[in-house]
């Protein structure tokens, strides 16, 4: 008997209806090559890049025309000619860019960048709730894009791999910012941890996810003595594994917070956001009970923030005094080590292009990868996104049932 082709196999298969739609549509061997656009980040002090060169060269393996606007990687310390010896074209025309298949950018697009966007393009980007305008929105829907927020993205055990890796470095980041800050001359000018006969310096911090974790773990090892509160139980015990060391946590208990703040050189605040805001647990009065010259670090201020008093600063003037407590209240902070940054980002977005390239369609990608339908909030000019739909009074549609309607 004459042995079957794989190929022959699905067309047999397909005419007598014994495999489900969604694996039918797994693609042969013309599959489709994407382009892809890499555009420079206009957004201030937005240093990361998406995707690096080494990830290039592997994407254009798979089969993608790459495009990288020039300078997109200078921040990242990642030269033009590395991206084109790796299999890019670079071009400085931004316009051209903004016309490739898939648009992979960093921050969320502004209205011109959306005005250059071709129409059923799909964009990959971070959404940033807290400063989406529903213009923006709209003019994605109009647009008829597929859009992506990579921080919403999941990976098959659940874990929201972006978040996780940009928390690890935030939270390990603020340890150093606070060390330099009470060293320096605004500062009680106390060594981060203390030494031999000299008593530890005390460290609130606010939140026990990934970002607190770090924090705890990265302080704990420079000597400081930790206290972390959160609202989760569950994050509460996850801490205590996670830190070999014993570390105090407690529920967020106002009266206990503000008792402990009142004695914190520094207080971190790391909470996340619920429904798109992050809780604001510190009020002024805790605040101005705190030591004169104490330094609070708000990680969550680009979700709202943790503290009353905090502004959003940024990285040409990152800090600020009120109430004698030095406020360091830059969003992003990531940002601030755009070379690791840009790396951890580009490890988890490089498989995702792969992954997308070897479905051959968005639609075949979302069937074969559903944890990944959790970042997706619009599809086709549809908006998918209940929450976005609730703050914007737009309708929204569940991604599960228009993919269903498309087979």
């Amino acid at each position: 008997m004459e042995k079957i082709k794989k190929d022959d196999f699905y067309d047999l298969a397909k005419k007598a209806s014994t495999l489900p739609k969604e694996v039918m549509l797994k693609k042969g061997k013309d599959q489709k090559s994407f382009s892809l656009g890499v555009p420079k980040e206009d957004t201030f002090k937005e240093h990361r890049v998406a995707i690096t060169p080494s990830a290039v060269k592997m994407l254009a393996y798979h089969g993608y025309e790459i495009m990288v606007e020039s300078g997109a990687g200078l921040e990242s310390r990642f030269s033009d000619n590395e991206y084109s010896e790796a299999g890019a074209v670079i071009s400085s025309d931004k316009k051209e860019v903004y016309q490739t298949d898939i648009l992979l950018k960093i921050a969320f697009p502004s209205t011109d960048e959306i005005a250059l966007m071709k129409k059923g393009q799909i964009l990959i980007s971070a959404l940033n709730l807290p400063h989406l305008e529903s213009e923006h929105v709209l003019a994605l829907l109009d647009k008829k894009i597929t859009a992506i927020a990579f921080e919403y993205v999941k990976d098959n055990s659940g874990i929201l791999p972006i978040i996780h890796s940009m928390s690890e470095i935030a939270g390990k980041a603020s340890i150093f910012i606070a060390a330099d800050y009470l060293a320096g001359k605004e500062g009680s000018g106390l060594l981060f941890g203390g030494i031999t006969g000299v008593p530890s310096i005390k460290m609130v911090i606010l939140g026990a996810g990934t970002v607190g974790q770090f924090a705890a773990r990265t302080a704990l090892a420079l000597g400081a003595e930790v206290k972390v509160f959160d609202n989760s139980l569950y994050k509460l015990r996850r801490l205590r594994t996670f830190n070999a060391q014993h570390v105090f946590n407690s529920i967020i208990q106002p009266d206990v917070l503000a008792k402990e703040l009142l004695q914190a050189d520094v207080a971190i605040g790391a909470l996340r956001p619920f429904n798109g805001r992050t809780p604001c647990v510190v009020t002024e009065d805790m605040v101005m009970g705190m030591k004169e010259n104490s330094v609070l670090i708000d990680i969550s201020i680009d979700q709202g923030g943790c503290f009353e008093t905090s502004q959003v600063t940024n990285l040409d003037k990152p800090s600020f005094i009120r109430h004698g407590v030095i406020h360091y209240c830059v969003p992003n902070v990531p940002s601030i080590v755009p070379g690791t940054a840009s790396v951890a980002l580009s490890n988890i977005l490089a498989p995702i292009l792969k992954d997308l390239s070897e479905s051959s369609t968005i639609d075949n990608y979302l069937w074969e990868m559903p944890f990944a339908r959790n970042g997706i909030y619009i599809y086709r000019g549809i908006l998918t996104n209940m929450y976005l739909g609730s703050i914007f009074n737009l309708n929204s549609k569940a991604i599960d049932l228009l993919l269903t309607s498309n087979l």
